[in-house]
């Protein structure tokens, strides 16, 4: 089969690989119907996150038809149309009775790869490098799933392909997004990043009860979305001197009650901390540019909640006196999609969530290296780019 596979810092390329095969009774294939860049994905294709190897297959945000069922599988059936969150879950351990499902303590098959970094492992992930398993990713024409009967969801009818596609990762990511900051009726929501993790957060903070939304961003055209799509209030940081204080004064000096950092390790922003950031991570001196991580502590009002999506290394100049002296929670994961898609699929199915306006640029598989190209470079205004293998 053809798949895009990552061969080295920057250079991905679509080669023929072996099809997968059901390696345990409880494993399905899927036919990929619809594949998705995600901005996580550029942490390793960049060098920040070390351990893919020449060939990895990458992708992470899928759907497809199931075309073949393990023995033991008694939920999932040939044909079915399935979206499968990112994380791999067996169902059975502890965090999994728990609904954390992106900590299931069994499917990461290489734990020593995380636990001096972690201390403990968590689940593994589709096409997302070694250190977190090692698993072939969806950009190809077939992917296998295990643990089909947890992992796969069918998607009901009046469901779009394409709108299935996101309920696999920016969707649930950005609703526990929003669930963690436990949003009472009226509640000032600020979200950094209206990329699509962060365009859905955002959207789902108002599904939740949130009275104001604020996005941040500098693109035009994701503000834009923001604005006209989602409804939210907009603030493009490039034209102000501090975010902090430009949301002090729409708050009428109090801060938003809570804020979503949907940027994580390569945030862009301004000023000496910026600049320092952005030459120790290009030395590989340290991991992350956490411009978003340390606004958003400094902007939320006291008491209030500040909910971690993007992804993060080691960051330096971590504001824990800020959360600590402001009393405030903070609260973050990769994302439980499992335990989030029954209702993220009725939100669909009712109208109520379509996430489908993320799509940018629609392309074939073979052209997966320029849609990372466009992505990577926010060129022609692409948000997200799907593949169809």
């Amino acid at each position: 089969m053809r798949a895009l596979c990552w061969n080295g810092i920057n250079d991905l390329r679509v080669e023929t690989v072996p099809d997968p095969k059901i390696l345990n009774p409880r494993d399905v294939i899927l036919k990929v119907l619809k594949t998705t860049t995600c901005g996580s994905d550029l942490h390793f294709i960049s060098g920040y996150i070390p351990s893919a190897r020449p060939g990895d297959v990458i992708g992470h945000e899928f759907m497809g038809e199931v075309v073949e069922v393990g023995r033991d599988v008694k939920t999932i059936a040939k044909g079915d149309r399935v979206v499968v969150p990112s994380f791999i879950s067996c169902g059975e351990c502890w965090y999994c009775q728990h609904d954390l499902y992106s900590l299931c303590d069994t499917t990461h098959p290489k734990p020593e790869l995380q636990e001096p970094l972690l201390g403990h492992a968590t689940a593994g992930i589709y096409g997302y490098t070694h250190a977190f398993g090692g698993y072939a990713g969806s950009h190809a024409e077939y992917i296998r799933v295990p643990h089909a009967d947890v992992d796969c969801f069918k998607v009901p009818d009046g469901v779009s392909d394409e709108a299935a596609l996101f309920l696999s990762d920016a969707a649930p990511t950005g609703y526990m997004g929003a669930d963690f900051c436990n949003i009472t009726p009226g509640d000032t929501v600020a979200v950094w990043g209206c990329g699509g993790v962060g365009l859905m957060a955002a959207k789902s903070a108002f599904l939740m009860g949130a009275g104001r939304v604020i996005a941040i961003d500098r693109f035009p055209e994701r503000l834009r979305l923001a604005r006209d799509v989602v409804g939210a209030e907009i603030l493009d940081y490039t034209t102000v001197d501090s975010v902090p204080e430009a949301l002090k004064e729409m708050t009428y000096g109090r801060g938003p009650d809570a804020c979503i950092d949907a940027v994580g390790m390569e945030a862009h922003g301004r000023g000496l901390q910026y600049a320092h950031d952005l030459v120790k991570q290009q030395l590989y001196m340290h991991t992350d540019r956490a411009v978003a991580l340390r606004e958003a502590a400094v902007a939320c009002r006291k008491g209030g909640v500040l909910s971690v999506l993007g992804v993060y290394g080691v960051v330096d100049k971590f504001p824990m006196g800020v959360i600590m002296n402001k009393g405030m929670t903070l609260k973050t994961a990769q994302q439980h999609g499992q335990a989030y898609l029954p209702r993220l699929l009725d939100h669909a199915q009712r109208g109520e969530l379509d996430p489908t306006f993320l799509v940018t640029h629609r392309m074939s598989l073979e052209e997966a290296p320029c849609g990372y190209e466009l992505f990577k470079n926010k060129a022609e205004g692409c948000l997200r780019a799907v593949f169809t293998p």
